[in-house]
């Protein structure tokens, strides 16, 4: 993706996505919050697809 803006937000959707699952298979008995462990995992997944979508430099010669 030589995109920057479309990488943005690609990689804000993936955090977003996971924030979202983590918090949506909760029980109402355990409340409603976010754990710092969903929070980890977000981070984790948008800096995976930050990396994976970087532009490739390389030229075949």
């Amino acid at each position: 993706m030589k995109d920057r803006g479309l990488r943005t937000f690609v990689t804000v959707l993936a955090g977003l996505a996971v924030i979202y699952f983590g918090s949506a298979g909760r029980d109402p008995e355990e409340g409603r919050g976010i754990s710092g462990g969903v929070i980890v995992l977000a981070l984790l997944a948008a800096l995976l697809v930050w990396h994976l979508t970087r532009p490739g430099d390389k030229t075949v010669k």
